[in-house]
């Protein structure tokens, strides 16, 4: 027995014409998001404040790459204390599984103390190694100059010890999540494990990160997609990091020999996928901070930011106001490669940035062992003013390879409302399995192991209005459900203050 759903969707046709302008935005990039974080920044601790006058480790980071690239007056000075004060922060005991990843932020207790248990992702980040790790690196390749001698002793330090430290992750040992599918900090640790090997002459090293980025590029080449596929936030960080192995590794490396085409097959795919109507990639999205990307900050939109201009990338005009606006931070690192990692796309690509191409549907597919037991089928129908996008599956797990139904979006329409700005629904993940036929204005899903307690439920951003009843009240689009199911539903309201339950995720949802 299985259940199935069907919705059809029509919305007016909107067609918006945009210039063509691509010259310098990352300088605009820069200036903006260092405007910003200087207003966080804590001399006396040499750290970015972050909430309650704590700091934060990560960002200081970041911001410190920014100092140097930005070089005026004491910046230089400034990143220097940031750098030795992040490193101060770094855990330094080989014995624990946290050993070489940083700290959040100085304020906290000991990690593994009675007081602040380990609880990976939350007390301690075993990604920050490869974040903070790559960061070291940027600083280290473009502004060595800039560096005091004792300070780039310490990095060095400090990448030999993040390298030693995400040895320790094994994909399904200790609770660890790192595999090869993991693409954005695999990515990272296979370069800065690789990195850090040839700067130190540790063969060890070396050969781990080379091991590592065979078993990415060899996910890749199966359909030339990332298996972290098509996320706002993470398909940003997996480019940043491919710029890292295609800028700063010889061509005796697997990454120095792969990363240049696999940037341009990620920017293919994303370019196939992107509206420039609605400034959103469509979906399916493996994981997803908010529903359009208007509204919430995305590293990705930073990209698009320093290849067509902020106008027209998916950023709004105060870029802090944003939901997720921290992910902002990472802009200066966006800025420093783009020069590099822009004149990589070709013509086309950009021109997907600015102008829509004409309505079309893309075929693809996406990978993650161990969690999908076959590769997931994409399919998307593209056209100026309506999107529909998603996945065919079947996973050891529910709510995708991160485990997570608030950001795993298998089944996604986006459209153009009556005043210009997104609606947007997406199914929220309760299955294993589902069966997907997308076309022209419908979605068809199915779950092929349903049952009479089986439900379809979506999340929907209604537009303004505010007492929401029925599928009419939805603005901008016509939706009519049929299928194998009950085509009674109830709706309801999760919001911060009140309402049938809690959100499912902290992002405004106009």
């Amino acid at each position: 027995m299985f259940a199935k759903s069907s919705l059809w969707l029509y919305v007016p046709t909107l067609v918006l014409t945009l210039a063509s302008d691509i010259s310098g935005h990352e300088v605009s990039l820069l200036s903006q998001s260092m405007t910003w974080m200087d207003s966080y920044y804590d001399p006396k601790a040499a750290y970015l404040y972050a909430t309650a006058l704590n700091h934060e480790t990560r960002s200081s980071a970041w911001y410190a790459a920014g100092l140097l690239a930005r070089n005026n007056t004491s910046d230089a000075l400034q990143a220097n204390r940031i750098i030795r004060a992040v490193i101060a922060g770094q855990y330094k005991d080989p014995s624990k599984q946290w050993f070489g990843t940083y700290q959040k932020y100085p304020e906290e207790p000991p990690v593994g103390s009675n007081a602040y248990p380990a609880v990976m992702y939350s007390s301690w980040d075993p990604n920050w190694r490869g974040f903070i790790g790559s960061t070291f690196i940027v600083m280290l390749e473009e502004f060595s100059e800039l560096i005091e001698e004792r300070t780039r002793d310490l990095m060095m330090e400090s990448l030999t010890n993040a390298t030693v430290g995400d040895s320790y992750r094994v994909g399904g040992v200790d609770d660890d999540n790192l595999y090869p599918s993991y693409s954005n900090p695999a990515i990272m640790r296979a370069f800065v494990s690789g990195w850090t090997g040839r700067r130190t002459g540790d063969a060890n090293m070396t050969r781990a990160g080379e091991v590592e980025a065979q078993s990415i590029v060899d996910l890749f080449n199966r359909d030339n997609t990332l298996s972290e596929f098509n996320s706002g936030t993470y398909a940003g960080v997996s480019l940043f990091a491919l710029t890292l192995w295609a800028k700063y590794m010889d061509v005796d490396s697997v990454m120095g020999q792969n990363a240049e085409r696999m940037i341009r097959y990620t920017w293919a795919s994303i370019a196939s996928l992107y509206n420039a109507e609605l400034r959103n990639v469509a979906g399916p999205w493996d994981r997803t901070y908010g529903y359009d990307m208007n509204r919430y900050l995305s590293i990705l939109a930073l990209h698009i930011w320093t290849i067509v201009g902020k106008e027209r990338a998916p950023i709004a005009e105060r870029p802090f106001v944003m939901s997720h606006e921290g992910d902002f931070a990472i802009a200066p690192l966006i800025a420093i490669l783009a020069p590099y990692h822009n004149s990589l796309l070709n013509e086309s690509t950009i021109a997907a940035l600015t102008t829509f191409p004409g309505t079309h549907t893309v075929h693809t597919s996406a990978f993650s062992p161990p969690w999908d037991v076959y590769p997931r089928n994409i399919t998307t129908y593209m056209s100026a003013s309506l999107t529909i996008g998603a996945e065919s599956f079947s996973e050891e797990v529910i709510g995708g390879p991160s485990k997570n139904s608030a950001s795993f979006n298998p089944a996604v329409a986006q459209w153009k409302r009556r005043d210009g700005s997104v609606g947007w629904l997406s199914l929220y993940a309760e299955v294993e399995e589902l069966a997907v036929t997308v076309g022209e204005a419908y979605m068809d899903l199915a779950y092929p192991r349903g049952n009479s307690s089986s439900r379809f439920t979506f999340l929907v951003g209604a537009g303004r209005e505010q007492n929401v009843q029925s599928w009419d009240d939805v603005d901008g689009v016509a939706i009519m459900v049929t299928g194998s199911v009950a085509t009674e539903y109830a709706v309801s309201f999760n919001g911060e203050n009140g309402g049938a339950g809690k959100p499912i995720k902290c992002v405004s949802i106009l």
